[in-house]
């Protein structure tokens, strides 16, 4: 069943469960949402009341979790609009010929199709293919480091992912959002040291953002302007 309680200005909203267990339990999830396992006995009032008090660090981990949504507003993909790469703006310039190319040149993206129609495909594909080439090359020395945790990526994969940055699986697989090109360099980084972080410690427990910190001690600034530069 779903829920609702106010903190504040703040609404919160949550998914309970009732199950056989002892004691009740809250939990965040990457896309914000929270979920409440509780005992069976347990009132409506009591849940909401155990709610209000770990409101502080639901809003926390709510706000932790925003860093790796991509907010980037809709692009219409039409001459003129400004598109991110690597941090930078550049300008789109769509020219029609006769063949079907994308280019950085100097402040301008030139985009050349035969069809002003395909220009999103088109940007679309070499963003994938610039975030592929790119991010190898920045994980590689990130992932050199941490072998002397006694770990490693099983894989590095690349996937559109409409509320997350990056993830990393039980099994140890490390996903990455191709959006993520558009973004700087230390966010990038910032985004791939969390996930390796996640190959020692699943959770954020406080072991796990000491050992974010160890690797990355400006982390903050970089999850920051993750938050704001594609806002």
């Amino acid at each position: 069943m779903r829920d609702v309680i106010h903190f504040g200005s703040k609404q919160i909203d949550f998914h309970l469960e009732f199950t056989d267990r002892k004691s009740l339990g809250i939990s965040v999830k990457p896309d914000l949402t929270v979920y409440v396992r509780a005992p069976f006995d347990t009132s409506i009032e009591k849940i909401k009341e155990k709610l209000k008090n770990k409101a502080p660090w639901i809003i926390r981990q709510q706000s932790f979790f925003l860093s790796f949504h991509p907010k980037l507003p809709a692009r219409k993909f039409i001459s003129g609009e400004t598109h991110l790469y690597m941090g930078r703006q550049y300008r789109l310039k769509i020219i029609q010929g006769k063949d079907e190319s994308v280019k950085l040149k100097g402040k301008f993206l030139l985009v050349s199709t035969t069809d002003k129609s395909k220009a999103k495909s088109l940007l679309k594909e070499w963003y994938s293919k610039h975030a592929k080439n790119k991010f190898h090359s920045i994980a590689n020395p990130l992932i050199e480091k941490f072998r002397k945790y006694e770990v490693e990526p099983k894989s590095i994969v690349f996937r559109d992912m409409p509320t997350r940055w990056g993830s990393c699986t039980p099994k140890g697989k490390v996903i990455l959002n191709p959006e993520l090109i558009k973004a700087p360099r230390g966010c990038i980084e910032y985004v791939i040291i969390h996930e390796l972080c996640h190959l020692i410690y699943h959770d954020h427990t406080r072991k796990f953002i000491d050992l974010q910190t160890k690797e990355m001690p400006d982390w903050e600034k970089w999850k920051l302007k993750l938050e704001n530069l594609l806002a």
